[in-house]
């Protein structure tokens, strides 16, 4: 069944959901790696693509499939192609379009894993890889005055919160003949659809908010119909960059859920940066639905909500912000986010670390920026949380 008037909610539990034979209520599950034929002459059709027909799981499987189908039609997209990881959705699209002598535009805000590609990888393979900070349009002009492969971007940026003007970047990339590729993680599919904003390809670590109960890896791509057949399937098929079946299935459950624990933890988020815009040894909140946001007007045309995120900055450097985080009792420290429960990280010695020193400065990543994915918990319960942190700041 597929009904476009529906809201994300009913969308997320109603729409591209098929039943087998025995009319099951929850999607099935099929742990297979393989699937047989009737007879030798439907194996060969098959593989010559004139009888549809599964061959192997890492080319396709129920299961997956029917991911593919939940998430495009979530996200307002042709297709969709879904992967172990979300560094694998990130590796997959950039490398299945480019090839050597091709350049690709980036924004300098990037994780550091994708980061590490963007600098490091493809200039291996011969594509030239422009940094432009997310806000200097002469830079994005600039760079965007030659012909172009793909440009890469997150908004909002890991770990800064940084929002970019999609539309108006599409515009340049679609000039310079390039696609534009967002990476949609921090927002998610119910807080931003960067497709209707004018990008061509969505990417997903959908370990984050998709799954948002810390259990399964997985990534996903979403485009037009023939990028994803003709470009991005013959790569992924290929080099065997395959989620798992159990996976695709975990993450159908994840989507069921997908808005009531987006929302609100969007609305925890809001309460958790006011708190902390006002707290003692805080210098610095950044949260895309405050109004002191850099990009505040941006992002409320952008986003349907402000995001489960928050960047701030500890006093104390680096010591500050280790003493602040061991003394947290209720938020966990770890390099997730999107997750049901509270997750706090140090972006300098973790998410970010192999960027050098002078880039992050760059990026406004110091020693005492913490990164806080917030939950469902209470929004009291998290904030006495972080009054517990602010007290042992000093030591």
């Amino acid at each position: 069944m597929t009904e476009t008037n529906y809201g994300p909610s009913t969308r997320a539990l109603h729409n591209q959901v098929e039943r087998t034979e025995f009319g099951e209520t929850s999607d099935a599950i099929f742990l297979t790696s393989g699937f047989v034929y009737d007879n030798a002459e439907q194996a060969a059709a098959t593989f010559t693509g004139d009888v549809e027909h599964y061959q192997y799981s890492r080319f396709g499987n129920p299961t997956t499939d029917a991911l593919q189908r939940r998430l495009a039609d979530l996200e307002g997209a042709e297709a969709c192609i879904v992967t172990a990881s979300g560094m694998g959705a990130v590796s997959s699209a950039l490398l299945s379009h480019v090839k050597t002598g091709d350049r690709v535009v980036a924004s300098r805000a990037l994780f550091g894993s994708c980061y590490w590609i963007a600098t490091q990888l493809l200039p291996q393979y011969g594509v030239e890889t422009v940094l432009v900070d997310g806000d200097d349009w002469d830079g994005w002009t600039q760079a965007l005055s030659k012909p172009t492969a793909a440009v890469l971007l997150e908004s909002p940026s890991n770990p800064m919160l940084d929002v970019l003007d999609i539309q108006r970047i599409a515009d340049l990339a679609h000039g310079a003949g390039a696609l534009l590729m967002v990476d949609n993680v921090f927002a998610s599919p119910i807080g931003q659809q960067p497709i209707k904003l004018g990008a061509d390809v969505v990417i997903y670590s959908c370990t984050k908010h998709i799954d948002g109960q810390g259990r399964v890896l997985g990534g996903a791509v979403l485009g037009k119909k023939q990028w994803i057949e003709e470009v991005l399937q013959p790569f992924t098929r290929n080099t065997g960059n395959a989620l798992s079946p159990f996976n695709a299935w975990v993450l159908l459950k994840g989507i069921e859920t997908l808005p009531l624990r987006v929302n609100a933890m969007a609305r925890n988020a809001a309460e958790v940066a006011d708190f902390l815009a006002g707290a003692p040894g805080i210098t610095r909140v950044n949260y895309p639905g405050r109004a002191d946001h850099p990009q505040a007007e941006l992002a409320r045309k952008q986003m349907h909500n402000g995001g489960s995120l928050v960047a701030f900055e500890v006093e104390g450097g680096r010591e500050g912000a280790f003493r602040f985080l061991n003394a947290l009792k209720l938020v966990a420290i770890s390099n997730n986010l999107g997750d049901a429960r509270s997750l706090a990280t140090h972006p300098a010695t973790t998410t970010h670390m192999k960027i050098a020193p002078e880039e992050r400065a760059k990026l406004g990543i110091t020693d005492g920026v913490i990164r806080l994915s917030v939950g469902l918990e209470d929004s009291a319960d998290l904030i006495a949380d972080l009054k517990r942190g602010l007290a042992a700041r000093k030591g």
